[in-house]
């Protein structure tokens, strides 16, 4: 019997019985109303909200918001900007990306953040080599903590998946905080309410 049998066997012949794993609690907690608590979190990781004024479509006022930008590469049917992500055959053709529009699946009150996967970015590197991301969230959508965010079926269907909070941001040297040193350099959220009928409606949010 090689080294690596006996060692296999022994363990096989110590190994502690079955028993199931304990039931963990969602630690649920009364919030309220989470938008003001997501946009306080978001805020304080680097992130933004823009809510267009009344009767502003959407194109136009992330047209405004980055007027410098020359292509918006958009993954949600609610934004045409100027080049679909169905279009996309490589993901090095992001390379040029201004600003990225992508639909959150849901937000996190606890930490400002938003969770998407490879439905919603179409594209991942979408996520990473856009200078600016603009992430449109549904207010409804928003949980109150982590315990819950790990509960969303998402984590079980989706291939990849990733938080994200704020822009990319790093204070590794002389702990000097730099944003955009290493992916988006903004993340805005906009919070509008999901489309029906391919139609999207900003929720009424001030802050």
């Amino acid at each position: 019997m090689t080294s690596r049998a006996q060692i296999l066997a022994r363990v096989r012949r110590n190994q502690p019985a079955w028993r199931a794993l304990p039931d963990i609690p969602s630690f649920a907690r009364a919030v309220g109303d989470p938008w003001p608590a997501f946009a306080s979190a978001l805020a304080r990781m680097g992130g933004s909200v823009a809510v267009p004024p009344d009767g502003m479509a959407l194109d136009p006022f992330i047209g405004a918001r980055f007027p410098q930008a020359r292509v918006i590469c958009s993954a949600t049917r609610e934004v045409a900007g100027t080049r679909a992500i169905s279009t996309v055959r490589d993901p090095a053709e992001l390379e040029d990306v201004d600003v990225g529009v992508v639909r959150a699946a849901f937000g996190v009150a606890e930490t400002g953040s938003v969770w998407l996967s490879e439905q919603e970015f179409g594209v991942n590197v979408l996520g990473f080599l856009s200078q600016h991301l603009v992430v449109l969230l549904d207010p409804r959508t928003i949980v109150a903590d982590l315990h819950h965010a790990y509960r969303h079926a998402g984590f079980r269907e989706a291939r990849y998946a990733v938080f994200m909070t704020g822009p990319s941001a790093t204070a590794d040297i002389e702990g000097v905080l730099v944003r955009g040193a290493q992916g988006i350099r903004t993340l805005t959220v906009i919070p509008v309410a999901a489309a029906e009928a391919g139609s999207a409606t900003p929720a009424r949010r001030t802050s």
